[in-house]
């Protein structure tokens, strides 16, 4: 008798018929045996598709295409020799476990898309499940709390469902294997001898290698990204004790920038792609030029250059951070470790000389914020500070324009002992783009009120965030009102002593920024003191607020030490 017989005849089996009738009355299979034996094979075949689709599925949106489907994966030859080696209940065990696996590997797999497409890079298995977080919080404020609940219900059972087929069909398939042993075996000899054929040969279908070991390299990549991860936690605290400014006195730190009012602001998704692409950067451009004009027109003068964000598409903190601290901080982990350190942030150096006062502007801060203590700011003023009874713009708080003219209210426009020193981060260029702001007159602002009627007449986020053309041209428009925000403010409020530095904190995703775009994000040193543009010209730097094509490119991190060096800092090493 075969295996196959002996698996299915049971105690139950014996009582009852094989689809569980009881004995004596015809099962389904009995009096539909046409229907049944093609059920069967509909099952089969859709277990092996699943199987071997999974073990054939990218990693990257760009890859997905079906080519990528037509080639012999080696991890099927390998697994169906082991099934049919080993007895019945190890092979159900091994089939059930290699199942689960395959599903877990088909989520990360989908994983690193979602990643990839957003963010620019991979899926890390160790540092990016507190990002789902993130993701759920950005679809509620996007496009409402229901949404957010129906997408994540949806990637629970989408995971529990995924998990359970793919067991199912591993164990299905194993039994397929076993019917006919022989002819298995003979069908896997064969397969694993065209497979070192074509893998010697080095034979391609649509340009890709026929002989496939897609999984196993995805997974030896997964288990390297887990290593990396590992050894980088404890190499980078290492280099986060070592700090070039770390025992500098205050009193020599920023001496060329005594009296000035400082203002560091970070523009949300910022790119190079905004003032270079050809779908968005023609009205970016047109404003930054008559930024330019404008604020020429009122005394004040720019230079602009380039810095390499060490993130793309979104983590906006880890360009934040990036830019302060002048450590490479690209992952969560090394943020954390940042912000527990005593490294001196650049708004810190500011704190430290006693010569300022030190405010941050965060309308994007929902929450208690811990990292204020890093950063050396005496207060925060977060989304619930600002005194705004408008409407949100989809995921921002408050429009650009009224975040400025609040802290002009609350903060820079009051007398007070010493300069400031001010850190802002505008948000009103977060994706989805929609709907988006306009600008109105400053002295009508109010209490935000203004925006009702602006946000109602906007686009739906939803018709938005689909459409990579539409997701272009309002990105691009995005940009144009937080950049006009910015310097009209400057231009109304700011005096002979202000200095505002202002950059992106990375590029927009990849869906608008472009498959292989750069990581680089536009920045400007914008003051009336000529002199403190002099201090900068070896930099040589772009005049204006657009940087020229070929304008130098310097990694974010380098940033932090080139500008203490610039105004008169003197390095005093800490070696950790």
């Amino acid at each position: 008798m075969s295996e196959t017989l002996a698996e299915s005849t049971s105690p139950e089996a014996e009582s009852t018929g094989g689809d569980g009738t009881p004995a004596g009355k015809p099962s389904w299979r009995d009096t539909h045996p046409t229907a049944a034996r093609n059920t069967r094979w509909a099952l089969n075949v859709l277990a092996a598709l699943l199987v071997l689709g999974a073990l054939l599925l990218p990693n990257k949106v760009v890859y997905l295409h079906p080519r990528a489907f037509v080639r012999i994966p080696a991890e099927a030859i390998l697994g169906a020799a082991v099934m049919l080696a080993l007895p019945r209940r190890p092979r159900l065990v091994v089939a059930a476990v290699s199942g689960a696996a395959l599903g877990v590997m088909t989520i990360l797999n989908l994983l690193d898309m979602g990643f990839n497409d957003y963010l620019g890079r991979p899926f890390n298995p160790v540092l990016d499940w507190e990002l789902l977080d993130d993701a759920q919080s950005y679809v509620a404020d996007s496009m409402g709390g229901a949404v957010a609940v129906a997408a994540v219900i949806g990637v629970i059972v989408l995971v529990l469902l995924l998990l359970a087929v793919m067991t199912l069909a591993m164990v299905r398939l194993s039994g397929l294997l076993v019917l006919d042993r022989r002819a298995a075996t003979r069908g896997t000899l064969l397969a694993a001898t065209v497979w070192v054929t074509c893998a010697a040969l080095g034979l391609q279908v649509f340009g890709i290698p026929l002989a496939s070991e897609h999984t196993a390299a995805l997974t030896a990549l997964q288990a390297k990204r887990v290593l990396y991860t590992v050894r980088d936690e404890a190499e980078f605290q290492k280099v986060a004790k070592v700090d070039a400014f770390g025992n500098t006195p205050g009193a020599q730190l920023v001496p060329d920038l005594r009296g000035k009012d400082m203002i560091f602001t970070f523009i949300e998704s910022y790119g190079r792609s905004a003032v270079e692409a050809p779908g968005i950067a023609p009205g970016v451009d047109k404003t930054l030029d008559a930024s330019t004009a404008a604020l020429a027109k009122a005394g004040f003068h720019a230079k602009s250059g380039w810095l390499t964000s060490a993130t793309y598409g979104g983590s906006s903190w880890l360009g934040h951070s990036t830019t302060l601290s002048g450590l490479w901080i690209d992952n969560q982990q090394r943020y954390r470790t940042v912000m527990a350190s005593d490294h001196l942030s650049l708004t810190k150096a500011f704190k430290k000389t006693g010569a300022w006062d030190t405010v941050g502007v965060m309308p994007g801060i929902q929450k208690g914020w811990p990292e204020q203590k890093y950063y050396g700011l005496d207060r925060v003023y977060n989304a619930f500070q600002l005194g705004y009874q408008g409407p949100k713009f989809s995921w921002s708080t408050m429009p650009d324009q009224y975040a400025l003219e609040a802290y002009q209210r609350q903060v820079h426009g009051k007398k007070r002992d010493k300069p400031l020193m001010s850190e802002i981060i505008l948000t009103s260029s977060h994706q989805p783009w929609a709907p988006i702001p306009k600008m109105v007159d400053w002295d009508d602002l109010g209490d935000g009120s203004i925006f009702k009627p602006i946000q109602k007449a906007g686009n739906k986020a939803s018709d938005i965030i689909a459409d990579p053309t539409r997701s272009k041209q309002e990105y691009g428009k995005s940009i144009s009102y937080s950049v006009t925000s910015l310097t009209q403010w400057l231009e109304r409020y700011g005096s002979d002593d202000t200095v505002l530095v202002f950059l992106g904190d990375h590029q927009p995703i990849a869906r608008v920024s472009g498959e292989n775009a750069s990581r680089d994000v536009p920045i400007s040193i914008v003051a009336k003191d000529p002199k403190v543009l002099d201090k900068i010209t070896t930099w040589n730097w772009t005049d204006g607020l657009k940087p020229a094509h070929n304008a130098p490119v310097w990694k974010m991190s380098s940033f932090r030490d080139r500008f203490l060096k610039a105004y008169g800092s003197t390095p005093h090493p800490s070696k950790g």
